[in-house]
C-alpha cells in the first residue's frame, strides 16, 4: 500500500493556511456624483447598501474597482482562507482505510466506506484530508444540483427541461464536492423545503436545496455515524437506495438527483449501527490504535509540526500529493478498460455464497473494488492479489452475526478466500 500511496503518513487534523486578509491591498475607486432632485432609497459605502431617508438627494457610488473583479478570483481567495487541512500523504499507516478511500474516489459507484475504530485513531482527520485528492468533475453551470451534462441520471429536473427545450448549457468544471452531515441537522435542512406561502401565492414550485441536493456527485460524510437519529438514517436509505432525494410537503412533490458516496465513522463502543444502513456501504474499514512505539513518537512529532505552521508542513507535501492525486486522475480515466477474468468472477461468487451472504451486492463490490485496485496500480486486468486485498473490506460487515463468534469476521473471509482461490 505504501507503493500505491507514494508515502505514508497518520491521521490527525487537515486544511489550508489562514493568510490575512490585511495583508491583501484592495484598490477601490470612486467617482461620486451629486444628482440634485432625485431620490435614492440606499446609500451605498463600499458597496454595501444602508437604508437612507427619501426625498433627499443622496451621494451615489457609480464605479467601485476591486482587487477581486471576477468569480475565479473571488474563489481563489476563499479557498486560500479555508481552514487548514492535513495532507492526505502525511497519515502514517491506516493503510486499510486510506486504500478504501481512494478506491471510492476512483470509482463511486462501490457505494462509499464504513469507518469503525478507536477514538483518537485519526478517522475524520484522514476522510476530512480526502478534500485535496478529489477530482475536477463537468457540471452544468449554476446548478444547485451539481447535474452532469453528460448523465441523463445525474441531471436535475431543469436541466433536463433545458435539453429538451433545445437550450445550451452553459458548463464548468469543479471539485467533487465534501459535505459534512452534522447529527443535529434536522430532516428539513438534509432534505431541502417548498416554500408553501409562495407555493400558495404565486404558483410555483419554490425550493430551498438541502444537504442532499449540494452532496450530488459528491461525498456525503456523517461522523459518528451510530449515533445519527433514526428518521435521518431513514432518508439517508431512501437516497441511497434510489439514488433520488423526494421532497413531499402540502401535496407538492418535488425530486432532485441524489447520487453520492456514502463515507460514515465511528466507535462500536458507542452503539452499532442498523443494519439496514450498515449494508449500503460497499466498504468496511477497521482502525485499531498504533501499538508501535516509534510509530506513536513519528505522529506525535508530525502533528506537532502542524500545529505550530500548518502551511509551512502542508508546502512539505505539496510533491507528495500531487504525484497521488496524477495517480487518481490517470486511475480514474483508465478504469473503464480494466478487465475481470470470468473465471475469478465464478470464485469471487462461490466465496459470498459459501460465507452466506446475503444478496448480490458482496459480489458486485468486489468486483468493482478489484477494477479500482487494479487501475490504481496502473494495470488493465485484475489478479487474484487484488481480490485478496479488497474482499475482506468489501463482506466483512455482510457476514451474519453469530454471538459465540470470537474469531474477526475479516479473517473468516480471508480464510474461505484461499480455501476456493487455492
Amino acid at each position: 500500500m505504501a507503493s500505491v500511496l507514494g508515502t505514508s503518513s497518520t491521521a490527525i487534523l487537515a486544511s489550508r493556511s489562514l493568510s490575512s486578509p490585511s495583508s491583501r491591498p484592495t484598490t477601490i475607486s470612486s467617482s461620486l456624483s451629486l444628482i440634485p432632485g432625485q431620490s435614492y432609497g440606499k446609500r451605498f459605502y463600499g458597496g454595501f447598501g444602508i437604508e437612507s431617508k427619501k426625498g433627499r438627494s443622496q451621494f451615489a457610488v457609480t464605479n467601485v474597482a476591486t482587487e477581486i473583479n471576477s468569480v475565479e478570483q473571488a474563489q481563489k481567495l476563499f479557498k486560500e482562507n479555508q481552514r487548514p487541512v492535513y495532507p492526505f500523504t502525511a497519515i502514517v499507516g491506516q493503510e486499510e482505510m486510506k486504500l478504501c478511500l481512494l478506491l471510492n474516489v476512483i470509482d463511486p459507484k462501490i457505494g462509499g466506506v464504513m469507518i469503525m475504530g478507536d477514538r483518537g485513531t485519526g478517522k475524520s482527520t484522514t476522510v476530512r484530508s480526502l478534500v485535496d485528492l478529489l477530482p475536477e468533475i463537468k457540471v452544468v453551470a449554476g446548478d444547485p444540483y451539481n447535474s452532469d451534462p453528460e448523465d441523463p441520471e445525474s441531471m436535475g429536473v431543469e436541466v433536463r427541461e433545458s435539453i429538451v427545450n433545445g437550450k445550451e448549457l452553459s458548463i464548468t468544471m469543479t471539485k467533487i464536492n465534501m459535505v459534512d452531515l452534522p447529527l443535529g441537522a434536522t430532516e428539513d435542512r438534509v432534505c431541502g423545503t417548498i416554500d408553501i406561502e409562495k407555493a400558495l401565492t404565486e404558483g410555483v414550485k419554490a425550493f430551498e436545496p438541502g444537504l442532499l441536493a449540494k452532496a450530488n456527485r459528491g461525498i456525503l460524510y456523517v461522523d459518528e455515524v451510530n449515533l445519527l437519529d433514526d428518521h435521518l438514517v431513514d432518508v439517508l436509505l431512501d437516497s441511497a437506495a434510489s439514488g433520488w432525494n423526494t421532497v413531499e410537503r402540502e401535496g407538492i412533490s418535488i425530486s432532485h438527483p441524489a447520487r453520492f458516496i456514502l463515507i460514515g465513522s465511528g466507535n462500536p463502543e458507542e452503539g452499532e449501527l442498523r443494519p439496514q444502513l450498515l449494508d449500503r456501504f460497499g466498504m468496511h474499514a477497521q482502525v485499531g490504535t498504533v501499538r508501535d512505539a516509534e510509530l506513536r513518537v513519528k505522529i506525535v512529532e508530525e502533528r506537532s509540526r502542524f500545529d505550530k505552521n500548518p502551511k509551512e508542513f502542508r508546502n512539505s507535501y505539496i510533491a507528495e500529493q500531487e504525484k497521488l492525486q496524477q495517480q487518481i486522475d490517470s486511475a480514474r480515466s483508465s478504469l473503464s478498460s480494466v478487465q475481470i477474468d470470468r473465471e475469478l468472477k465464478v470464485k469471487i461468487s462461490k466465496v459470498c455464497s459459501e460465507l452466506n451472504v446475503d444478496g448480490l451486492r458482496g459480489d458486485i463490490v468486489i468486483n468493482r473494488a478489484a477494477k479500482a485496485l487494479a487501475s490504481l496500480k496502473g494495470r488493465d486486468s485484475v489478479t487474484a492479489e487484488d481480490i485478496a486485498t479488497v474482499i475482506p473490506n468489501c463482506l466483512r460487515h455482510r457476514l451474519r452475526k453469530d454471538p459465540l463468534e470470537s474469531i474477526d469476521s475479516g479473517l473468516l473471509v480471508i480464510e474461505k478466500f484461499y480455501e476456493v482461490f487455492t
